[in-house]
């Protein structure tokens, strides 16, 4: 692997952990969709920095796409608190008017400048190498790689600093205002923090990267734990594999670098949905399935508790009988005879059931519930 393979797997990396941090938070307060808006609505600000400063690569650029950011997130409050819109439609009104305005202040006054919104929301991973940071003579490396390592220590810092409020925050707010936590100034800070990560990860990656890594490696990782500590390190880790896995795959087919880690996002989430222990598509379908023999058994054991000692006992515990009885496909019915003997509920004397003592106790607890 080449030294520019491994530039580009580096910045992907970073980016991804970027995201991971405050999208871990978004997922758990079910904002997820805000990052897709903050992500679009700070162009203008990111615009407008670039007409005060006539550089791309200014810190003022940054401040002023977070202040965006921030604005977006009030604006969408503020729709919200009207009553007259709910919230996915006030966030459906609002960024959609801020990038517009983005969109038009490039058109009118940034026309021959390498401002345009395809490199806004596409980027391209593969000329990260070729943007070197240089000091006196010594080259340090892409420049995104120092960029996105700086925003990896800010929200680290950030989470760190204020994880128990972050955390009582995402799961109780009226708690964390009752306690003098001030959950709104956190909830701003946090909204800067997702507008910050967002704006330094366009130029390597663009919006519909930050937005996948920032919302798919939590959500995936919120699949496999209900820990915080746990969640927030899986969807780290995750979204480094999503970067690495994606610029494989890429390499692979010859395709689209942001695109095809992306892919991976969403496939590492498709495994999640179908493998997840407790959560997953599998282990909602074995569960399920134990329900459904569970119940069976139930009402086997009810049914012979319910014609023991009475004139009819023998035809009605009779196993050849049993189908017919309990409206069962016969091979249901022997299957579910079957399990009953494993699990030491009934016993079979000849042709025909006996309850066992942990069967009379299911029976009746199955009766009195």
């Amino acid at each position: 692997m080449t030294p520019v393979q491994l530039e580009i797997q580096l910045v992907a990396v970073l980016v991804a952990v970027a995201c991971a941090l405050p999208g871990t938070f978004l997922v758990l307060r079910r904002m997820a969709m805000l990052s897709d808006a903050i992500s679009h609505a700070i162009l203008p600000g990111i615009v407008v920095g670039f007409f005060l400063t006539h550089d791309l690569g200014s810190p003022l650029l940054i401040a002023l796409a977070a202040l965006t950011g921030v604005l977006t997130v009030s604006l969408v409050e503020l729709l919200h608190r009207t009553r007259l819109v709910r919230e996915d439609a006030a966030i459906g009104l609002v960024f959609p008017m801020l990038f517009s305005l983005g969109v038009i202040l490039i058109a009118r006054y940034a026309g021959d400048v390498h401002l345009d919104t395809d490199a806004v929301l596409l980027g391209e991973l593969a000329f990260v190498p070729f943007d070197r940071l240089l000091a006196g003579g010594l080259d340090l490396g892409p420049r995104a790689a120092w960029v996105m390592g700086g925003i990896v220590l800010l929200n680290t810092l950030f989470i760190t600093v204020f994880y128990k409020e972050l955390k009582l925050a995402a799961f109780d707010a009226g708690l964390a205002a009752a306690l003098g936590f001030a959950p709104a100034v956190l909830h701003y800070a946090l909204m800067g923090l997702v507008s910050v990560t967002a704006v330094a990860a366009f130029d390597a990656v663009g919006s519909i990267l930050v937005v996948a890594l920032m919302i798919g490696p939590p959500a995936t990782a919120r699949l496999l734990t209900d820990r915080l500590p746990w969640m927030i390190g899986g969807g780290v880790v995750l979204g480094a594999m999503s970067a690495v896995g994606g610029y494989g795959l890429a390499h692979l087919l010859d395709a689209s670098i942001a695109g095809s880690m992306a892919t991976m996002v969403g496939v590492l989430f498709g495994l999640a949905v179908l493998f997840a222990p407790g959560r997953g598509v599998v282990a909602a379908a074995r569960r399920r399935a134990a329900q459904r023999w569970t119940f069976a058994q139930q009402m086997l054991a009810v049914h012979l508790l319910h014609h023991e000692g009475t004139p009819e006992e023998a035809d009605e515990s009779a196993v050849d009988h049993l189908h017919a009885h309990l409206r069962w496909p016969p091979g249901f019915a022997r299957q579910v005879v079957h399990r009953a003997e494993q699990q030491g509920l009934v016993i079979r004397l000849g042709d025909r059931l006996r309850l066992t003592e942990a069967g009379r106790a299911l029976a009746r607890h199955s009766v009195r519930a």
